[in-house]
């Protein structure tokens, strides 16, 4: 199994930075897609970023966010720059269960607890 501990959210002004981290361990594969979702208050889960051979972005945060993986130290972050109010979410990191890439939530089969991202106006 993959554990996934996410941390850095907190609460933040509209046009501020932070940046989240994802400490993964257990059997993870550096060939296994990894990335972040995020889901507001009555909303859906949305796919935020991913990264397996190449990066991917939602085109909501496309030029904002950065994903980056590190797989020496098996973690994952994301630079989240410009923040604005609707970017708040619960922010899970994700990891995928199978080789290869989608952005359904269902393709991944280990989940982080979740870090809060609170951006005020």
């Amino acid at each position: 199994q993959v554990q996934l501990v996410e941390s850095g959210g907190g609460l933040v002004q509209a046009g501020g930075s932070l940046k989240l981290s994802c400490a993964a361990s257990g059997r993870t594969l550096s060939s296994y897609a990894m990335g972040w979702f995020r889901q507001a208050p009555g909303k859906e889960r949305e796919f935020v970023a991913g990264i397996r051979v190449i990066t991917h972005y939602a085109e909501s945060v496309r030029g904002r966010f950065t994903i980056s993986r590190d797989n020496a130290k098996n973690t994952v972050y994301l630079q989240m720059n410009s923040l604005r109010p609707e970017d708040t979410a619960i922010y899970y990191c994700v990891h995928a269960g199978t080789t290869g890439w989608d952005t359904d939530p269902s393709w991944y089969a280990y989940w982080g607890q979740g870090t809060q991202v609170t951006v005020s106006s």
